[in-house]
């Protein structure tokens, strides 16, 4: 691969990546269609797959055709008059409200929670280990508003943590850091549910003094050198969630997020402080992660975040 292929690839998230191959094959090999596309191509492509295909995962093809045509010197077929009049006739045909992830409320975070360190006293070293991990991964996407993708990227290289004060964790890139900047975000102590000391813990247990944070873990309590894969971490949280007595084929790794953010809501942040909290740019993606009815579960009046 030459410098330039290494750093157009760069430029792209795997992810993103990933999801435009995926696309394209779709497009070529699934419907048959030819590329370089013309305009007519690609609205009868969406014409074929409405009310099939969710809104959001046309335009997802879109963007793949875009990027695909824009890379190859072609005109982008994707931004023609009908191709657009076609999408938005879809959308106003086919209306479907978008699924949102059960955010995780705050009584069921301390349930899971206790169960996990009921868990890390049994006699199993591996089970342990696991309870260990999976307890400071919770408590970490929950206080601090992580993405799966970030929570499995971290680098204990990248984390400073104090007891009984705070938190700091260095992401060389996310979602949200379009130009790949670098962002430090900083989580404080708390008096319960403490991630601080959920962190230190499972680096202890782990004996772990460098790379990834959250590993996988074999039957025999091995850990693996490589760090989760962010698909990985909705199984974990559901499997813990059941263990606890809690039903949760509706959660998702999401679900710690938008638990902050509903806590963080119904507690009074004002959405501005919650945003430069979480991360987000954009005041629509802050308010679809904010759950605005009545809070039923436990306060933690006494352990104020910030």
């Amino acid at each position: 691969m030459s410098d330039l292929d290494r750093y157009l690839n760069a430029a792209t998230r795997d992810n993103t990546r990933r999801s435009y191959r995926a696309a394209i094959e779709h497009f070529e090999v699934s419907w048959g269609g030819f590329l370089p596309a013309t305009s007519d191509s690609v609205a009868r492509y969406l014409v074929a797959h409405a009310g099939v295909l969710a809104v959001n995962t046309l335009k997802l093809r879109l963007s793949a055709l875009a990027q695909w045509h824009t890379s190859q010197g072609f005109p982008d077929p994707t931004k023609a008059p009908v191709v657009r009049k076609v999408l938005k006739g879809i959308r106003a045909v086919h209306p479907a409200q978008e699924k949102q992830a059960e955010p995780l409320q705050l009584k069921h975070l301390e349930q899971v929670v206790a169960s996990l360190e009921s868990e890390a006293t049994g006699h199993d070293p591996a089970r342990q280990l696991r309870a260990k991990r999976d307890k400071a991964l919770i408590l970490l996407g929950f206080w601090r508003g992580f993405r799966s993708d970030e929570l499995c990227r971290l680098e204990i290289e990248h984390v400073q943590a104090t007891p009984g004060a705070g938190i700091s964790l260095y992401l060389p890139r996310s979602k949200s850091d379009r130009d790949n900047l670098g962002k430090t975000y900083h989580t404080p102590a708390l008096l319960r549910l403490c991630p601080v000391q959920a962190y230190s813990e499972w680096l202890s247990a782990a004996a772990l003094v460098r790379g990834p944070v959250f590993r996988g873990i074999d039957r025999w309590g091995n850990l693996a050198e490589e760090g989760l894969h962010a698909n990985s971490v909705i199984p974990l949280l559901r499997q813990a969630l059941e263990r606890a007595g809690i039903p949760a084929e509706q959660y998702t790794s999401h679900s710690l997020r938008r638990g902050f953010a509903t806590w963080a809501h119904r507690s009074g942040w004002d959405l501005k402080s919650l945003m430069a909290y979480v991360g987000w740019s954009d005041m629509k993606s802050a308010m679809r992660y904010v759950e605005a009815t009545p809070f039923l579960g436990m306060t933690l009046a006494t352990q104020p975040l910030l």
